[in-house]
């Protein structure tokens, strides 16, 4: 390619990785598959070592991807947490350990299993645990000690102490865990996690450590960053050392001393990637010497001394048997293929998720096709594509009848999702019931999906308001609930009577209304009644709501079925009242935005103490907004307010305003 079309393919190529790079590491929400963005970023580094004058001050290449959230305080690192450069093949291999030579004679290597997580730092002083922090960008980092010690693995006690110890692992969550949870998320129709590595960040991100503690994180330990009061000489000895410390170190480390053995490890490794409980997405090769590993030094993102081998995704083809239609929580009409079994990643599939008609059209999806099914993330089955399709088979189309109630099925505007609208269709009442006592709703703790179905099962529960019926007896009659499980149930059942009004909107499932949603109607409205009387304008002015959303909460408040609901649920003592009245009016009347990193407060903990003096906060600047407070790396939100000549004011300017110490103008 001639120099006109090389800029043009880095400038593509540069925005496209940075926009994946992201999706996976800031937002938890990849588009592609690692392998996939591993290529697009490895073709990256290619074309711009032999056109070095195109490239971007800011690419990808330069520096490691994420960014550090003001949701957790910032840690510098006083190591940095670099990253390794990708390989995709074994002539790749070979031309690192040529370059290694260069400077290195007779070298050493270690091969371990590279371990699909998310990179902590976690420091020790004085065989103590007073540390851990997210690898951020390699230079600043997230502090999650708090979550971190929920971690059982990680001990908090060295069985020998040294003065100072800062060791680096992979935080990552089990296939068997992740397969739990994502069933858990289905039921409850939340957005599920794409693969284990997004779920253990995700869940190490909670500002909440009981949330992180359910989610049953581990870690692997690879490195040692820093000691003080020992000396290493090598990596393995350093592995070695870790494990007799009391930390569970890469499942599978071993030393060679020639390359060929090294490829052949590598394979090994990826042959029998199926017998971990944990995802891999390759194999990493280090230099064993750490004073070798100083000689050979590092560029500024990669150390020279290592690299990791990615291994593809694995694809197979089979014949699709039948499209089974499941029934959501909203009614959604959810088809799954069913297929002739096949082997990937070492376990048997059957099934994969087709999302929505628009899915199935875009693939030309018919039954008796041939499709091609890989497994995202090395542990959920996809269907990517279609390898033989008969033009005489129709694509398969969603029904227009319920399979569970057999009612009217209809397309909702735009959207691509069939939806049942008979609110008493019975695939739809359990998911409704596990909604409704989910953490995020009603928290009823010990009401899982089991449980909910064993309930329905038996008659007892049809609404959430049977539940505030159920006595001891009851539920003393149920298969696998002791006694004194089913009195602890009656006593979260209880306690969930409690809760504020915007966790019971939320857990009544009005569709596209969401926790933050929830929270909105409840400080707007403060009492449930008052929604059975709001029109959809008064609805829709909200800041922060939409036309979709104010119709669909008015549609929910205009049933006689929600009516006969929360009559029950007041009857049976449900708390229907906002708990988060203001408890001044300083603030009464104006709008604030916040944005960047305040000194001494989190965004949360500001717009907390602004709705308690009557305020609101806003997620947008307008005309309209008040004031926004301003802190450090500010981004466009100030840009924009200065543009349309709206205060601005820093953290001790919101402080003089909460106290009446400052002119609201």
């Amino acid at each position: 390619m001639d120099e006109k079309q090389a800029r043009e393919k880095i400038d593509r190529l540069t925005k496209t990785v940075l926009y994946h790079s992201k999706r996976y590491y800031d937002q938890d929400e990849p588009e592609i598959e690692d392998y996939e963005y591993d290529l697009l970023l490895h073709e990256l580094i290619s074309l711009e070592e032999a056109y070095p004058q195109f490239a971007h001050e800011d690419s990808p290449t330069k520096r490691v991807a994420g960014q550090v959230k003001n949701t957790f305080d910032p840690v510098e690192h006083k190591v940095q947490m670099g990253s390794l450069q990708d390989v995709f093949s074994s002539e790749e291999v070979f031309a690192f350990h040529e370059r290694v030579k260069e400077q290195i004679e007779n070298p050493v290597y270690v091969v371990e299993p590279k371990i699909d997580g998310l990179s902590v730092s976690l420091e020790y002083r004085d065989g103590l645990f007073v540390r851990g922090s997210t690898r951020g960008d390699g230079f600043v980092g997230e502090d999650v000690t708090l979550n971190l010690k929920t971690i059982e693995s990680i001990p908090k006690r060295l069985k020998e102490p040294v003065p100072f110890l800062e060791v680096r692992g992979e935080v990552y969550m089990s296939q068997e865990s992740f397969q739990k949870l994502t069933e858990e998320q289905e039921i409850r129709e939340e957005k599920p996690f794409k693969n284990p590595r997004n779920a253990a960040a995700g869940s190490l991100r909670q500002k909440d450590p009981a949330i992180a503690a359910q989610r049953n994180l581990d870690i692997f330990v690879f490195n040692i960053q820093r000691i003080e009061g020992k000396t290493l000489s090598g990596h393995k000895q350093a592995l070695d050392y870790l494990c007799h410390q009391g930390f569970p170190v890469s499942p599978s480390y071993r030393s060679f001393d020639s390359m060929e053995a090294v490829v052949e490890e590598i394979h090994r490794i990826g042959e029998n990637r199926e017998q971990y409980s944990f995802g891999i997405d390759g194999a990493v090769i280090k230099v064993d010497s750490f004073e070798q590993r100083e000689r050979l030094g590092s560029t500024a993102k990669y150390p020279k001394w290592a690299i990791a081998y990615k291994y593809p995704p694995e694809e197979k083809p089979t014949v699709l048997l039948d499209i089974q239609i499941n029934v959501g929580r909203t009614g959604v009409l959810t088809p799954t293929a069913v297929f002739e079994p096949i082997t990937l990643a070492g376990t048997t599939v059957s099934r994969a998720v087709l999302h929505n008609q628009a899915f199935i059209d875009e693939k030309k999806i018919a039954v008796g096709d041939t499709i091609l099914v890989r497994k995202a993330g090395d542990i959920i089955p996809e269907v990517i594509g279609v390898q033989d399709h008969d033009p005489q088979r129709p694509v398969y189309q969603i029904p227009d009848v319920c399979p569970a109630c057999g009612s009217p099925v209809f397309f909702e505007g735009d959207q691509a999702a069939k939806r049942c609208q008979n609110s008493d269709c019975p695939a739809q009442i359990l998911r409704n019931l596990v909604h409704f006592a989910s953490r995020d709703a009603m928290d009823i703790d010990g009401l899982g999906p089991s449980i909910v179905e064993n309930l329905v099962s038996a008659g007892l529960v049809k609404s959430p308001a049977d539940l505030y019926d159920l006595t001891l007896e009851e539920l003393s009659d149920l298969e696998r609930l002791a006694e004194k499980s089913g009195s602890n149930l009656l006593s979260a059942i209880e306690k969930s009577k409690g809760n504020d009004l915007s966790r019971l909107l939320f857990a009544l499932g009005i569709r596209g209304i969401g926790q933050k949603a929830a929270k909105l109607l409840s400080v707007r409205f403060l009492d449930i009644e008052k929604l059975f009387a709001a029109t959809e304008e008064e609805i829709a002015s909200i800041d922060g709501f939409g036309g979709i959303m104010a119709q669909a909460v008015a549609e929910y408040f205009s049933l006689v079925a929600t009516r006969d609901l929360v009559d029950r649920l007041k009857k049976a003592g449900v708390n229907t009242l906002s708990l988060s009245l203001p408890v001044g009016d300083r603030l009464a009347g104006r709008t604030f935005v916040l944005t960047g990193t305040l000194p001494n407060l989190t965004r949360a903990e500001a717009g907390a103490m602004i709705e308690e003096q009557g305020g609101k906060v806003s997620s947008s600047v307008s005309k309209k907004t008040s004031y926004v407070v301003a802190g450090e790396e500010a981004g466009s939100k100030l840009t924009k307010a200065q543009k349309l000549g709206v205060p601005v004011i820093d953290e001790g300017g919101l402080l003089a305003l909460l106290k009446g110490e400052a002119f609201l103008g």
